[in-house]
């Protein structure tokens, strides 16, 4: 066989290989683009087995409640149904929403949001995290711990004012260690470095007035002992 003969054998096999390539690609998009009977005859292949499972957003709930709840192993295709696995991992009381997703050939991939611990209240048991809702949280603080404002006790209007201030004055909520009442309608806010007085109605926009007040007080190198918001288009700073 000559020199160009085996270059055009060659040249066959190769386009041979690229045709065989090109069929088994459109094959496989063709089974990914049917809703109805591709899925089925995936889960049939080795190639789309489990071998993997990550786990996206988990902060409190550890990762190992998590797999035990999906119930996967390597015998399941990532081409099986995925709200099953959802509904397991979202009942799990920690969980807020939980989407399921496949990473081909062999990832599913499961993205959870949390229930936020807001606020630590006492029990006879101890302390126990508490959530927007006033639902106590799984978990237990000697593993997990949490650093959020103490109330007295579970109080509604407080947990969900304490959660718009954590999602709006971030950096305000860090400084939160307590809320107390001080009276009927008053309450105390233990920031860092000051408590603030303020009637059980302030609002979010009204507690955001402290930090111009204190950048005042600090570029005139004065501190205050206490901050008062009780009074109306008032921010009272009592000094030491």
């Amino acid at each position: 066989m000559t020199g160009d003969e085996r270059d055009a054998v060659d040249a066959q096999r190769l386009a041979g290989t690229r045709i065989k390539l090109a069929l088994a690609g459109g094959a496989l998009l063709l089974l990914l683009g049917s809703p109805f009977w591709g899925p089925v005859l995936l889960r049939q292949m080795d190639f789309f087995r489990v071998r993997k499972v990550e786990i996206v957003g988990a902060r409190y709930v550890s990762a190992s409640e998590l797999l035990d709840r999906l119930h996967v192993d390597t015998t399941a295709s990532v081409w099986d149904p995925t709200s099953p696995l959802a509904r397991r991992v979202g009942a799990h009381p920690q969980v807020r929403s939980v989407v399921v997703r496949r990473k081909l050939p062999g990832t599913l991939v499961v993205e959870i949001t949390e229930r936020v611990p807001i606020a630590l209240v006492p029990t006879a048991d101890g302390f126990r995290a508490y959530d927007a809702r006033g639902i106590a949280l799984p978990l237990d603080l000697a593993r997990t711990p949490v650093d959020a404002p103490v109330l007295a006790q579970r109080d509604l209007a407080l947990l969900h004012l304490l959660a718009i201030v954590r999602s709006e004055l971030p950096a305000l909520y860090q400084r939160v260690s307590e809320v107390r009442a001080a009276g009927p309608d008053e309450l105390v806010f233990q920031l860092t470095g000051v408590p603030v007085r303020a009637m059980r109605d302030v609002s979010v926009d009204r507690l955001a007035e402290i930090s111009p007040v204190e950048e005042d007080l600090a570029r005139r190198q004065v501190r205050a002992a206490e901050i008062d918001l009780r009074y109306r288009d008032q921010v009272i700073a009592r000094l030491p």
